[in-house]
């Protein structure tokens, strides 16, 4: 990607800045100028209002890179997954912060600031998002396995079925 590009893009690389149709209430990310949500997309035309997303999801599909893309190489292996976000867009991004092999189906994840990669023998520094794991506030009952906060416990200390 080139710099000028970087630089066009970096309000929703870094914000995560999307748009809201104010017709039907849809979320885009990266931001749309129509709603192709609305049966007739000409009524959302000057309808569209920049819309913020909290970064926070979870993780709808997932796979583990070993053969990167050029620039990625010492990033290996790492997950890339498709992330659906709490306000309904899908986002794509690298998961970190967790061994690939712990990554799963429903993790709840959010988004963080850090470094994508570096360009050229310049050493120019892209930023954008990546997905963090959500830590759990758990509880430990007394004798018992390590529960999530409100999360009844069976006697033995295991926990309920959902």
């Amino acid at each position: 990607m080139s710099i000028a590009r970087f630089w066009r893009e970096t309000p929703r690389r870094y914000n995560l800045g999307g748009s809201k149709c104010t017709n039907c209430g849809t979320a885009y990310f990266p931001p749309r100028s129509v709603c192709p949500t609305c049966a007739r997309h000409r009524e959302s035309i000057g309808k569209m209002v920049p819309f913020q997303l909290s970064g926070e999801g979870e993780v709808y599909s997932f796979t583990t890179v070993h053969e990167p893309a050029e620039g990625f190489e010492m990033q290996v292996p790492y997950v890339l997954a498709l992330v659906r976000t709490v306000e309904g867009p899908m986002l794509t991004g690298q998961i970190v912060d967790l061994a690939p092999e712990e990554v799963r189906i429903g993790l709840k994840v959010r988004a963080t600031f850090r470094k994508l990669r570096e360009e050229g023998k310049a050493g120019v520094i892209h930023y954008g998002y990546k997905f963090a794991p959500v830590e759990e506030t758990a509880v430990r009952p007394p004798g018992g396995s390590r529960t999530a906060v409100g999360t009844p416990a069976t006697p033995e200390g295991d926990r309920a079925p959902a």
